[in-house]
């Protein structure tokens, strides 16, 4: 009996859903819900799948409360205790061991899946990581063996920029799946997130930059060590390599068609930015050679102002995104005649909870309640709707009707 009311309230409850040429629910006139007297609630299969357990604990509430620790019933031998507990750390041990390999093979067996099926700009970006990767590792060994602390900071620098990189790559390769059943709208945020980051990391290098730019002041620069401008020759010119790789994305203000320009973008402006300090550093040394008073402050202020300026537009059109604001390229003076088109619809005679934001670029998804009179055919209200937002660059629209 139980089960047969379960089910028979399961199917009045429950709206059905019209998939013909439209993605829209209509909601039936719903009933009074019933009131629970133990839970005061008025959904009956809730109270009912609820209503076991509660009585049970309510019998046992004299003798301990709900929430309480008891003693456990399995008794562990005492000299059995301590090899349990050697295996658990043995066992811990390897698995932190099997956790760095599994990372060196996935890496790997990302590097060949990119070289086997990738595509040109995901070989590139390879090459550039593998050719900063062997560039910081050196650098970071020269700079253990004499002992210049300058090299070592530089290597990690740029060490965590090839972790940013490859997460670029990471993102490229996995935006290519399709979508399944726990990611239904697909892979291809997760662009639009590696721009995002990369452009974080470059807004914190011009941070860190106006800091150094600002202890230069302070401090005397007769006590800087100039043997930096070696290594800033090598680091420009890979990474002249890698702005010759994305030359086609080294613009400011770029127009997205997809997420790919996103992630591309981002790249393209680290690697530029890499550039501009490794010139300004040189540039800086060479003029602290002739001579030029408070030449290091100069140069390392005008690369931190420049490197903030080529990357707040990327950084404000990712964080919208991601967000979920309305996208630039539909202005609310046009949202808010669309809403009183339809308002002025018969039969229609509320509009709430409007939403709309941008998926990836060029993709605008949105959804909104309409409450219609009651007994009016809600099918020429929806075409009209949907037929609406469409045309004002709205490519996937849901639409909820209720009757008032």
């Amino acid at each position: 009996m139980a089960n047969s009311r379960v089910s028979d309230q399961h199917d009045s409850r429950f709206p059905y859903l019209k998939s013909q040429s439209f993605h829209y629910h209509k909601l039936e006139a719903e009933s009074p819900p019933s009131w629970n007297a133990d839970f005061g609630i008025g959904d009956r299969r809730l109270a009912f799948s609820r209503q076991t357990s509660f009585h049970q604990s309510a019998e046992n509430d004299s003798v301990k409360p709900m929430l309480s620790r008891t003693a456990s019933s399995i008794d562990i031998p005492q000299g059995e205790g301590g090899n349990v507990f050697r295996e658990e750390k043995f066992f811990l041990g390897e698995e932190k061991v099997w956790e760095e390999k599994f990372s060196v093979v996935l890496f790997v067996s990302l590097a060949l899946r990119i070289i086997r099926s990738g595509n040109r700009p995901m070989r590139r970006l390879l090459v550039l990581i593998f050719l900063n990767v062997a560039y910081s590792t050196a650098e970071l060994c020269i700079g253990l063996l004499s002992g210049r602390i300058g090299l070592v900071s530089d290597a990690f620098h740029l060490t965590f920029g090839c972790g940013l990189l490859t997460f670029s790559l990471f993102a490229m390769d996995v935006s290519r799946k399709k979508a399944d059943r726990i990611y239904t709208y697909g892979y291809k945020r997760l662009e639009v997130l590696s721009a995002f980051t990369n452009t974080l990391f470059l807004l914190f290098m011009s941070f860190s930059l106006a800091v150094e730019a600002l202890h230069a002041f302070i401090q005397d620069e007769s006590e800087h060590k100039h043997y930096l401008i070696v290594s800033a020759v090598t680091n420009l010119l890979v990474n002249l390599i890698g702005v010759w790789f994305f030359r086609n994305y080294a613009r400011i203000n770029l127009v997205y068609r997809k997420a790919e320009d996103m992630n591309y973008h981002s790249v393209c402006l680290h690697v530029l930015a890499d550039s501009i300090r490794s010139a300004g550093l040189i540039l800086a040394s060479l003029l602290l050679t002739l001579g030029v008073k408070n030449a290091e402050v100069l140069c390392l202020g005008l690369v931190s102002v420049t490197v903030f300026m080529l990357v707040m537009p990327l950084f404000k059109t990712t964080g919208g995104i991601l967000l979920q604001m309305v996208p630039p390229s539909i202005p609310s003076s046009a949202l808010s005649k669309c809403w009183r088109q339809v308002m002025s619809r018969e039969g229609v005679t509320e509009i709430s909870e409007a939403r709309f934001w941008e998926l990836v670029p060029g993709h605008v998804v949105g959804s909104l309640s309409l409450q219609v009179m009651k007994g009016m055919d809600d099918r020429p209200i929806l075409q009209y709707v949907h037929g609406l937002y469409h045309d004002l660059g709205v490519q996937e629209l849901i639409v909820q009707t209720d009757y008032a």
